[in-house]
C-alpha cells in the first residue's frame, strides 16, 4: 500500500516553548544525540589560509531564513515569489487524513521533518542519500536540488549547421591550406561593378588567370556584399574556378588544376550557343534553376532524362515556386539576394503582338478602392514573399506586363525589383507604365521595390473571356427577341388593321434608349460636379493667396518705417575734394604690400560701422596700408563698401582684389596722415544699431520674394478660374439646347 501524499508544510509536534514557523526560518532539523569525537582517531583538521581579515565566527545553531538570497542565482525578492507559489500549491492541495489517527502523529511528525516540501524534483540515486544521511545534509528546499549539477538543465541555442563550400568538398584539406596561405600574401584584386559580377570583371579575373596567376582577387560591392553566399556562387558559375578564401567583402577564386582544358570547352559551349540563339547564349540561365546551391545549369531534356534519378530537393513550396518562375521567363543569376532568383524582366520582349489592358469587373457590392487596414495587411503580407521580377529599363514593358498578369492568376500581388548600377532608371516612371499596361494597384514604390495589387476586380483570362461571351450572348438573345416583336407587331398590323404607330413601351429598345440617356446624364452631371467643386476650391484658395499678399505687403511696409527710423541716425561724410595723388608705382608697390599681409580687417553681415573705422584708424597707427576682408559678391555692393571706407576713414583706395571666396579692398592712410582725436565717429551707426538694420534689410529681401511668388500663383489661379468657368458656362448652353431639342 502507497504510504499517504505529504503535505507541503506539515504541522510539527507542539513543543514546550513556541517555534517560528517554516517559512521564516530554515528546515527543522531533529536534535540527535552526537557523541564527542575522539582526539586520538579523529585526524586533526587542515589549517585554512585567510588573505583578508578573518570573518566573525558563525553561530552554528542559528539557521540561515529561508527568505534569503541564494548565493550564484536567486535574489531574496525571487525566493519569496516561490515561496508563494509554493503556499498556493499547499492550499490547492486538501490534506489526506492519517488512517491511523492520532496514533501516528510521531511518525507524520518524523516524516514531515524529513520532507517538508512536496515539489516534483527528481530523487538523486541511493548511494548519494546514504553520503548525505551520514553526513546530516537535508535536502529541504528545490532550490538546493537545482543547483546541484545532475538535475542542473541547460538550454543552449542550437547552432545552425554550416554548408560546407564547393572548395572544401572538391580540394583535399593540405592543398586547400596551401592554397589560403597563398591567398593572404595578395595584395591586388579585381573590383565588381555596382550591377554585380559583370562580363568585365570576369575577364579580369581570367586575365591574372592567363598571366599564370592560380588566384585572382575580387572585391564585391553593395548591393552585392549583403550576401556573400550568392556573390560566391556567381563567381563560380561565371569564372569556372572555386572560391577557396573569403576576407571581408573579398573573394579569392582559384583556376583549378585543369585551366586551359576547362577554358577551351567553355569557349566551344560559348561558340555552340551563339550559333543556336543569341537570347539563350546571353542568358543561359533561363533554362536553369537556382533553388539550391547545389544545383546547377541544366537543359529540359537532360533534366527530363534525370528526372527519376535526380534526388527531390527543397520543400513544396520552394519547388512550386521555382516552377511558377521558369514559366514567366528566364531567371536573373547576378541577384544579390538568396535563391529563388527571380525573372530578368530585360530579357522579355519590349512588344507583344495584340496586347491589349484585360478586361476588369468588380462583383457587385464590393468597392474597388482598398480601404487603410487592407492597404497596410496587403504591405505585411508582401514583405515574405520572394522577388518576382527584376527590372531595369523605364519603358517597353508590354511584356513584363503579360508576365505579371500571368503571375495574378496564382498570387494577388507582384513584387517588382529595380536592377542596382544601371543609369537613368527611375522607379516612378516604371510604376506609372505598369499600372497604365496592367491596371492593378501600386501599393509600394521606391527606389529598391514597386508592388502591385491585381485589384479586386481582376478576372483571371478564362473568367474574363467567359463573362465577356455571356454578355455577348445576352446582347444577341435580346436582339433577337426585339426582331421577333416587330415582325409579329408588323403581322398583327396587316390582319387585324391596328394603327401604324409603334409602341416602345416594355422593349429593349426603350431599355436601350433609357440607358443611353441615362448614363449620358449621369456623365454630365458627374462632370459638371466637379467643375463646380474645382471651381469652389479655386475661389477658396485664391481668396487664401491674396490674403497672404496682403499681410506680406503690411509686413513689408512695417519693415520700411524700421529702416527708414535707423537711416535717420546716419549721417554719411562728404568725401573730401583734397586728395592725395598717388603715382601708378606707388600703388603697385602698396598693393603688393597690401597682398602679404597676414593682418587684416573682417568686414562682417553687419556693414560699415564705427567699429569697424576705429579698427581701421587702429591699423594705421602701426602700418601704412591696411586690407579689409569682406564676403559680399555683388560688384556694386564692393564698390559702394570701397567708396564708404574711402570716405569715412579719410584715406586712399590702392585696389579691390578679388579672391576664392572674398574680397580685399586696399587702403593707403596717406602721407600727411594723423590720428584722429577720436577714433570711432559718431555719424555712423553703433554695433547694435548695424546688426539690426542687417536683419532688417534680409527680412524685408525675403518678404519682397514671397510677395511675388504670391503674385504669380495669384495670376495663375485667376487663370485657371477663368477657363473652369467659361466650360461651366458652355456645358449649361449645351445641356439648355439638348432640353430644348
Amino acid at each position: 500500500m502507497a504510504p499517504p501524499p505529504l503535505h507541503l508544510f506539515s504541522p510539527s509536534p507542539r513543543p514546550p516553548s513556541p517555534t517560528p514557523p517554516p517559512w521564516l526560518h530554515g528546515p527543522h532539523v531533529p536534535s540527535t544525540s552526537v557523541s564527542p569525537p575522539d582526539p586520538a582517531t579523529e585526524a586533526p583538521p587542515a589549517p585554512k589560509q585567510h588573505r583578508g581579515p578573518r570573518p566573525a565566527p558563525r553561530n552554528p545553531g542559528s539557521a540561515k531564513p529561508l527568505t534569503a538570497g541564494v548565493p550564484g542565482g536567486r535574489t531574496r525578492r525571487a525566493v519569496l515569489g516561490i515561496i508563494r507559489k509554493v503556499r498556493s500549491l499547499e492550499l490547492s492541495d486538501p490534506r489526506t487524513p492519517s488512517p491511523n489517527g492520532g496514533g501516528g502523529s510521531s511518525s507524520s511528525s518524523t516524516a514531515t521533518a524529513r520532507v517538508p516540501f512536496h515539489l516534483p524534483i527528481h530523487p538523486p540515486p541511493p548511494e548519494r542519500e546514504e553520503e548525505e544521511e551520514k553526513k546530516g545534509i537535508r535536502r529541504a528546499v528545490p532550490w538546493a536540488a537545482a543547483r546541484d549539477e545532475e538535475t542542473k538543465v541547460v538550454l543552449r541555442r542550437e547552432k545552425k549547421t554550416r554548408v560546407p563550400t564547393r572548395a572544401e568538398t572538391e580540394l583535399e584539406a593540405g592543398e586547400l591550406e596551401r592554397l589560403r596561405r597563398a591567398a593572404r600574401g595578395k595584395e591586388r584584386w579585381a573590383r565588381a561593378k555596382k550591377a554585380g559580377i559583370t562580363d568585365e570583371v570576369v575577364e579580369e579575373v581570367r586575365g591574372q588567370w592567363a598571366k599564370g596567376q592560380e588566384l585572382a582577387g575580387v572585391r564585391i560591392v553593395e548591393p552585392l556584399r549583403r550576401c556573400m553566399d550568392r556573390a560566391r556562387e556567381i563567381l563560380e558559375i561565371k569564372t569556372g574556378g572555386l572560391v577557396v578564401w573569403t576576407r571581408g567583402g573579398i573573394h579569392f577564386v582559384y583556376r583549378g588544376s585543369s585551366y586551359l582544358e576547362n577554358a577551351k570547352r567553355h569557349r566551344d559551349f560559348v561558340n555552340y550557343n551563339e550559333e543556336l540563339s543569341p537570347v539563350t547564349s546571353n542568358n543561359p540561365t533561363s533554362q536553369g534553376k537556382y533553388w539550391s546551391k547545389d544545383e546547377t545549369l541544366t537543359n529540359d531534356n537532360d533534366e527530363a532524362d534525370d528526372k527519376d534519378d535526380k534526388p527531390i530537393k527543397g520543400t513544396l513550396y520552394e519547388r512550386e515556386v521555382n516552377r511558377l518562375l521558369d514559366s514567366l521567363g528566364p531567371r536573373f543569376i547576378d541577384w544579390w539576394w538568396n535563391t529563388p532568383l527571380p525573372v530578368d524582366a530585360d530579357l522579355l520582349p519590349e512588344v507583344v503582338p495584340d496586347f491589349k489592358t484585360p478586361f476588369r469587373q468588380c462583383p457587385p457590392g464590393v468597392r474597388p478602392a482598398l480601404a487603410d487596414e487592407e492597404l497596410t495587411y496587403l504591405r505585411k503580407h508582401a514583405r515574405p514573399l520572394p522577388t518576382h521580377f527584376v527590372l531595369g529599363r523605364n519603358t517597353k514593358l508590354q511584356g513584363l506586363a503579360a508576365a505579371i498578369l500571368k503571375l495574378w492568376e496564382k498570387s494577388l500581388i507582384a513584387k517588382v525589383a529595380v536592377k542596382v548600377g544601371i543609369q537613368n532608371t527611375n522607379h516612378e516612371q516604371m510604376a506609372r507604365n505598369l499600372k497604365r499596361l496592367t491596371g492593378g494597384t501600386v501599393i509600394l514604390r521606391n527606389k529598391d521595390y514597386i508592388i502591385i495589387y491585381r485589384g479586386k476586380d481582376f478576372l483571371p483570362g478564362g473568367v474574363a473571356e467567359s463573362v465577356i461571351e455571356r454578355e455577348s450572348q445576352v446582347h444577341d438573345q435580346q436582339a433577337k427577341e426585339e426582331e421577333a416583336r416587330l415582325k409579329m407587331a408588323d403581322s398583327l398590323q396587316m390582319i387585324v388593321g391596328l394603327s401604324s404607330e409603334r409602341s416602345y413601351v416594355g422593349t429593349f429598345r426603350e431599355y436601350q434608349d433609357f440607358h443611353d440617356s441615362h448614363a449620358r446624364r449621369t456623365t454630365e452631371n458627374n462632370f459638371r460636379i466637379q467643375l463646380e467643386a474645382k471651381k469652389h476650391r479655386l475661389e477658396k484658395e485664391l481668396k487664401d493667396q491674396e490674403w497672404r499678399l496682403s499681410m506680406l505687403t503690411k509686413k513689408i511696409e512695417r519693415s520700411n518705417q524700421v529702416l527708414a527710423k535707423l537711416h535717420s541716425s546716419w549721417s554719411p561724410s562728404k568725401k573730401d575734394g583734397d586728395r592725395e595723388l598717388l603715382t601708378e608705382e606707388e600703388r603697385r608697390i602698396f598693393r603688393k604690400i597690401g597682398l602679404k599681409m597676414d593682418e587684416h580687417v573682417l568686414l562682417g553681415r553687419r556693414g560699415v560701422f564705427e567699429g569697424v573705422i576705429e579698427e581701421i584708424h587702429q591699423h594705421w597707427k602701426h602700418k601704412e596700408v591696411v586690407k579689409v576682408i569682406t564676403k559680399q559678391n555683388q560688384a556694386s555692393q564692393i564698390t559702394y563698401t570701397s567708396m564708404m571706407l574711402e570716405v569715412e576713414t579719410g584715406g586712399t583706395l590702392i585696389a579691390i582684389e578679388r579672391f576664392t571666396t572674398s574680397h580685399a579692398i586696399i587702403l593707403y592712410r596717406g602721407k600727411n596722415y594723423r590720428r584722429p582725436t577720436k577714433s570711432a565717429p559718431s555719424n555712423l551707426l553703433t554695433k547694435r544699431e548695424a546688426l539690426q538694420r542687417s536683419i532688417e534689410v534680409q527680412r524685408r529681401g525675403s518678404m519682397k520674394y514671397f510677395a511675388q511668388e504670391r503674385k504669380k500663383s495669384i495670376d495663375e489661379l485667376k487663370r485657371e478660374l477663368r477657363n473652369v468657368t467659361w466650360e461651366i458656362r458652355k456645358l449649361n448652353h449645351d445641356t439648355e439646347q439638348s432640353w430644348t431639342a
